[in-house]
C-alpha cells in the first residue's frame, strides 16, 4: 500500500509498505477514503520538534473498516466511520468520564499511518465512530466537513468546552487556523452571543465571520489585549479559547479574559512557563489538552454535521491526491492553504 512518510525537516513522501494487520483482538483495519494535514503536523516538518525518520505520518481520516479483530463486535466490516486521533477505550475512568483523549488503556506507538491507502486502529470497538451510510451517500461538503470531526473540529469544541462557554456569553478565540476557526463554529453552537476572533488574514478573517464571528482583531500583544478591553468595556471576555499554543497567545488569552473566566486550551504549547501571578489574582481558570473526540462526535457533532446545522468542512480550502502529499504540506507551511485535504480513495 502506499503511505506518507516523513524524510527530513522540509521533506515528506510515499513509499509502499505491506498493509497493516490485526495485531490485537481489539484492532481494525481501515482503508481511508479521505485524510488530512494538520497544523500540529507542521512542528516536526519545520523541524521545529523531533521526528523518526521513516516513520508514517497523519492522525485525522475517515474511511471503511476493511477487518476487525476477534474482540471487535459493535464495529463491523463494511462500516463507514470517522477515525479520530484518539483511541479511547471506553470503560477506563477516563473514558468514563469522558476524557477519552487521555484514556488510560491507550496502547503504545502514538499515531502514523493515517495519510495513507491503510490504517491499523487499536481501540476499535469503542473509538470509531460510525457514520450512517457509506461514502458515496454523502456529498463532497459533507464529506469534508465529517473528516473533521476526526480532530479539528473536535478541539475547537474541546476548547469551548473547557472554556465553560454559554449561552450570552462574550467569547475572544486567540488563533485562525483549522482548530481556531472551528473554535468559533463551537463557541456559537453554545450560544456565545458575541464571539471576537483574533486573526490578521483577510481571508480566515473572512471564514471566521461566516462560522459566527461577529469581530475581527488584528493586533497582536499588548495591542491585542488593549482592543479587546476596549471592546469590552475594560471588562475581557466570559471565556477564551486559546488554539496556538505559543506564550504570547497564552498570556494574552489570559490577559483579555475578565476576572473569573475560564481559558480553554487546546494549542500543542510550545513551552512550559506559565506567569501564575496573572491567573491567581485575577481569579482566572486555566484548563484544557487533548479533545475528548469520540465523546463528542457521539453525543453532538456527528448529527450537527449531518443536520447541516456546522459546515466546518470549509476549512479545507486546497485538496490534493496522496501522491502529491508533499505540496499538501507545502501548501500549509507557506499559508496558502488554511487546511489540506487528501483525497485517497473516490
Amino acid at each position: 500500500m502506499k503511505v506518507a512518510v516523513f524524510v527530513e525537516p522540509g521533506k515528506v513522501a510515499i513509499r509502499e509498505m505491506d498493509k497493516p494487520v490485526i495485531q490485537q483482538p481489539t484492532d481494525a483495519i481501515i482503508r481511508i477514503v479521505r485524510a488530512c494535514v494538520c497544523g500540529s503536523d507542521l512542528w516536526w516538518f519545520r523541524g521545529i520538534s523531533q521526528r523518526e525518520s521513516g516513520s508514517t505520518v497523519g492522525h485525522e481520516a475517515i474511511g471503511v473498516v476493511d477487518e476487525v479483530g476477534d474482540a471487535v463486535t459493535y464495529i463491523r466490516k463494511g462500516d463507514f466511520v470517522i477515525v479520530p486521533f484518539t483511541h479511547g477505550c471506553g470503560h477506563c475512568a477516563a473514558c468514563e468520564a469522558g476524557f477519552d483523549g487521555n484514556c488510560l488503556n491507550k496502547q503504545d506507538g502514538g499515531n502514523g499511518g493515517y495519510q495513507g491507502e491503510y490504517l491499523r486502529f487499536s481501540n476499535a470497538d469503542w473509538a470509531l465512530v460510525k457514520i450512517p451510510g457509506q461514502p458515496q451517500d454523502y456529498s463532497d461538503a459533507v464529506l469534508n466537513s465529517l473528516l473533521t470531526l476526526a480532530d479539528v473540529m473536535a478541539t475547537g469544541y474541546h476548547a469551548a468546552s473547557s472554556a465553560e462557554v454559554k449561552a450570552g456569553d462574550t467569547v475572544v478565540v486567540m488563533g485562525d487556523g483549522a482548530v481556531g476557526l472551528c473554535g468559533v463554529i463551537a463557541a456559537k453552537l453554545r450560544g456565545a452571543k458575541r464571539i471576537i476572533a483574533m486573526s490578521r488574514h483577510p481571508d480566515r478573517a473572512l471564514l471566521a465571520q461566516e462560522f459566527g464571528a461577529t469581530d475581527i482583531v488584528p493586533e497582536r500583544g499588548e495591542a491585542a489585549v488593549a482592543k479587546v478591553l476596549s471592546m469590552t468595556a475594560g471588562a475581557g471576555a466570559d471565556a477564551v479559547l486559546e488554539c496556538v499554543g505559543s506564550e504570547e497567545s497564552l498570556q494574552t488569552a489570559i490577559a483579555v479574559a475578565r476576572p473569573g473566566a475560564i481559558v480553554g486550551c487546546v494549542g500543542v504549547p510550545h513551552q512550559n512557563e506559565i506567569k501564575t501571578g496573572d491567573i491567581f489574582w485575577r481569579n482566572i481558570g486555566l484548563r484544557g489538552g487533548i479533545a475528548s473526540v469520540t465523546t463528542y462526535d457521539k453525543n453532538l457533532l456527528l448529527q450537527a454535521v449531518l443536520d447541516e446545522k456546522i459546515q466546518p468542512g470549509k476549512v479545507f480550502t486546497q485538496r490534493f491526491a496522496l501522491n502529491d502529499i508533499q505540496a499538501a504540506y507545502e501548501a500549509m507551511d507557506q499559508r496558502k492553504a488554511i487546511k489540506s485535504l487528501l483525497v485517497i480513495d473516490n
